[in-house]
């Protein structure tokens, strides 16, 4: 058993150097992984049950009853990144309305299902994360379509019995039954089943790390110089996520569990229910913007992830 969980650790500690492998691998053999795409939403639901073990019914309902530090995340994520991202777009890829299309479509999604996973990993505040991706999901189907049609003057129609039918699959019901066994074993479910299943865990979000980047294999074997020019963009707009969400709970003077929650929450989108929309609504070259989230966001995960724990590691010791 010893064993089993050195091996999860192993995995992460070492995500910042398994997270690009993993997005190269899925871009490179998509054939081979893609054929697990159809296993990711089972995949989720069981490293959200594992996660939820490490909650309590106090502690998610604590988040509603101090709301702060949700509606600061969910401030930034709705209204902040996607205006930005319009603007900047707008900017720079002012001869391809597509482009900024997708730009901005990229950061009107929800908050990501997986940024719960990585805070999980990384010592994040599980039942904040977890409030927050409801609450994004849930208010999707009205700021989705209101975003749009503000930023972009695009009218878009969501299925949103689809969107609401997935998030209580893949989040609800196995964040409901994790915190439920928690609760009902007396801590047995916190103690012993999660550091039990945990490695198996790590396995799962490397195995949904390499078959959402199967995803982007047809785009990568056509990039041109302008498409080129939109990689970059995404990768340092997702970059700046990242930091504003550090940036944002070191305003708030929060602790070290919200600080790695608000780093993932404001950096990582459900880029899944963007590529639905953009393939949905808009023309092909939408899609693209959208799925680059999938080439770096992953990676970002892993650095700053590492960052984090080396950051949290250095100022408890400066603090002893």
């Amino acid at each position: 058993m010893e064993a089993w969980k050195r091996f999860g650790d192993a995995i992460g500690s070492h995500m910042m150097f398994i997270a690009p492998l993993c997005v190269i691998t899925g871009v490179l053999f998509p054939d081979v992984f893609g054929v697990t795409e159809r296993a990711v939403p089972v995949m989720f639901a069981i490293m959200t049950f594992q996660g939820s073990l490490n909650n309590n019914v106090h502690d998610v309902l604590d988040v509603f009853r101090h709301p702060r530090n949700m509606l600061a995340i969910l401030a930034v994520t709705l209204m902040v990144m996607p205006a930005a991202s319009r603007a900047l777009s707008g900017i720079l890829f002012a001869a391809n309305p597509n482009l900024v299309i997708g730009a901005t479509l990229e950061y009107c999604v929800p908050v990501a299902v997986v940024c719960f996973l990585w805070c999980g990993m990384y010592g994040g505040d599980l039942s904040l994360a977890l409030a927050t991706i409801l609450v994004s999901t849930v208010l999707a189907p009205f700021t989705i379509p209101l975003s749009l049609k503000v930023l972009l003057g695009e009218t878009v129609q969501l299925d949103v019995v689809s969107m609401m039918t997935q998030m209580v699959f893949m989040i609800a019901l196995p964040a409901i039954a994790g915190v439920f066994v928690n609760e009902l074993s007396h801590g047995w479910g916190h103690t012993v089943l999660s550091p039990t299943i945990s490695p198996a865990v790590r396995v799962l979000l490397v195995l949904i790390m390499t078959s959402n980047s199967t995803q982007m294999a047809g785009y990568m074997r056509h990039i041109t110089p302008e498409l080129f020019g939109m990689m970059g963009y995404i990768f340092a707009f997702a970059t700046c996520g990242f930091l504003l969400g550090m940036g944002l709970s070191r305003l708030l003077r929060t602790d070290d569990a919200t600080y790695v929650t608000m780093c993932f929450g404001v950096g990582m989108r459900n880029i899944s229910a963007g590529a639905v929309i953009a393939a949905q609504f808009f023309p092909g070259e939408v899609v693209f913007p959208v799925m680059m989230g999938t080439l770096f966001q992953q990676m970002l995960a892993g650095v700053f992830g590492a960052v984090m724990r080396h950051g949290i590691r250095s100022g408890s010791s400066e603090g002893a």
